[in-house]
């Protein structure tokens, strides 16, 4: 554990390079194969990698070349909050990422347990900012991300298609409990409401995550 304090930023952003080099090929085989032989040469606007859990794929590959250190906490933060957070989520719940394919499956499946590492490693070198008002600086960036996946939502070619952040506004959210109420209330009240049960979550997440660090530094002072 305190090895993993004294690792550098070079390091750990290059880890996380890594990590999102192998979500990028691994999302190209993804891409490739749905479209060639799953979907025949058409383009199934359902599987475009912006959901939430796809974000890792973008923010790790940016990391390196970020100099700001203010900017790059808020992205430490956000993958530690938010993303580990949802690899949990779908690996608990993994419908959405079987049944098509095994290699698509096992795609599901790495890429989740990636994300879960990803988080892992940004705790343990005590990278993101564990106090409420760092939390509070992630919350523009997941902001901004459901903005643009609206955007995608849309204006992706099949009206509706696209689902987004699972925020589609054409039909009720295919996610549990919020589709019967979506049906309920409506669709857009619904996916407001899916979108802070997601951000309570992520508060939750970073509460426990500051719980966990005081701890360790408690440990350390107390030795």
């Amino acid at each position: 554990m305190n090895r993993l304090y004294s690792v550098s930023d070079r390091t750990v952003d290059r880890v996380l390079f890594g990590c999102g080099v192998f979500l990028a090929v691994s999302e190209t085989y993804k891409q490739l194969f749905l479209y060639f032989i799953i979907q025949h040469r058409t383009y199934d606007w359902w599987f475009f990698p912006f959901q939430l859990c796809s974000l890792p794929l973008y923010l790790c590959l940016l990391l390196p070349f970020l100099k700001n250190a203010r900017l790059k906490a808020v992205l430490y933060t956000f993958m530690q909050d938010f993303n580990l957070m949802g690899g949990i989520a779908a690996l608990l719940v993994p419908e959405g990422f079987t049944g098509i394919h095994w290699s698509l499956t096992l795609h599901g499946y790495l890429w989740h347990i990636t994300l879960i590492l990803i988080g892992l490693l940004i705790f343990l070198t005590r990278r993101a900012d564990f106090t409420r008002g760092g939390f509070a600086r992630t919350l523009p960036l997941f902001w901004a991300c459901c903005g643009i996946a609206t955007l995608i939502n849309l204006l992706a070619p099949g009206h509706g298609q696209a689902d987004m952040f699972y925020i589609s506004p054409y039909y009720p959210s295919t996610q549990i409990l919020f589709h019967t109420l979506a049906l309920h209330i409506g669709i857009l009240p619904s996916n407001l409401l899916y979108l802070l049960t997601v951000c309570l979550g992520g508060f939750l997440m970073h509460q426990l995550f500051s719980f966990l660090n005081r701890f360790a530094i408690l440990r350390r002072i107390t030795r």
